[in-house]
C-alpha cells in the first residue's frame, strides 16, 4: 500500500458519520441557493442584511458564514480539515469578501473557476512529476494501485478544468443573454452552480466506478491468488 493510500483512508469518525460529512459539504451550497432565491424576502425580514447589497450578495454573505460553520464542525467532529473543502472555503471567503466590499458579483462568480482551475492544474502538474495527488484532494475512501491512481488523477484533473471552463461559459453567457436583466442572469448562474454542477459531478463520479473497481487493492490481491 502506498503512502497516498494509507494517509488518505477515511478516518473512523468519517466512517461513522457519512451523512454528516455529506451535509457539511453540500449544506453551504444549499444555503447559497436559498439566500439568492429569497434574497429580497431576507432583506425585508432582516433590514440589516439590505446593507450588504442585492440578493446574490446577501446569498454570498450567508454562503461565507455557512462555509466557516461547516469547516469548524468538520474540524471538531473529524479532527481534520479535508483539503478540497478547506481550499474552496478559503477562496469563498476571499472572493466573497471582495464581492461584498466592491459590490461586484463578478468575484464570487469566478470563485468556481479559480478553485476548479487550481485543482485541475495541481492534479495534472503532479502527474508530470510522477505524483498522483488525487488521494490528498479527496481524502479518498477507496484504495487503488498506483496505475489506478494515475488514471483517476488524470481524469479528474481534466474534469476540473472542464468545470472551470463551463462555469465561465455559463455566467458570462447568462450576463450577455439576459442583459440588462442582471437578476435573471444571477438566478440562472446560481441554479447552475447548485443544480447543474452537482449532477454533472455525480454522473462523472459514477462513470469512474469501473476503473475504481478494476484497480482497488483488494481486487488486485484476489486476482493474484
Amino acid at each position: 500500500m502506498t503512502t497516498t493510500q494509507s494517509e488518505n483512508a477515511p478516518s473512523r469518525a468519517e466512517r461513522q458519520h457519512p451523512m454528516l460529512k455529506l451535509a457539511l459539504e453540500l449544506g453551504p451550497l444549499l444555503v447559497f441557493f436559498f439566500g439568492n432565491l429569497r434574497g429580497e424576502w431576507l432583506a425585508k425580514t432582516f433590514p440589516e442584511l439590505s446593507a450588504i447589497g442585492g440578493p446574490l450578495l446577501i446569498a454570498t454573505a450567508l454562503f461565507m458564514v455557512a462555509t466557516v460553520i461547516s469547516l469548524v464542525i468538520s474540524k471538531i467532529v473529524f479532527r481534520h480539515l479535508p483539503v478540497m473543502p478547506f481550499v474552496s472555503g478559503v477562496v469563498v471567503l476571499v472572493f466573497g469578501s471582495l464581492s461584498i466590499w466592491l459590490q461586484d458579483e463578478t468575484f464570487i462568480k469566478m470563485k468556481p473557476t479559480i478553485v476548479n482551475t487550481l485543482f485541475g492544474v495541481v492534479l495534472l502538474g503532479g502527474l508530470l512529476f510522477g505524483k498522483s495527488l488525487l488521494g490528498y484532494v479527496f481524502n479518498a475512501a477507496f484504495q487503488l494501485d498506483d496505475d489506478g491512481w494515475r488514471k483517476l488523477t488524470l481524469r479528474w484533473g481534466i474534469f476540473f478544468l472542464f468545470l472551470a471552463v463551463l462555469n465561465e461559459v455559463v455566467w458570462r453567457g447568462a450576463n450577455w443573454y439576459y442583459l440588462p436583466d442582471k437578476d435573471m442572469a444571477d438566478y440562472l448562474w446560481v441554479n447552475f452552480k447548485v443544480w447543474g454542477t452537482m449532477p454533472i459531478t455525480i454522473l462523472f463520479t459514477l462513470a469512474q466506478m469501473p476503473l475504481i473497481m478494476r484497480h482497488t487493492v483488494d481486487a488486485v490481491a484476489e486476482g493474484e491468488n
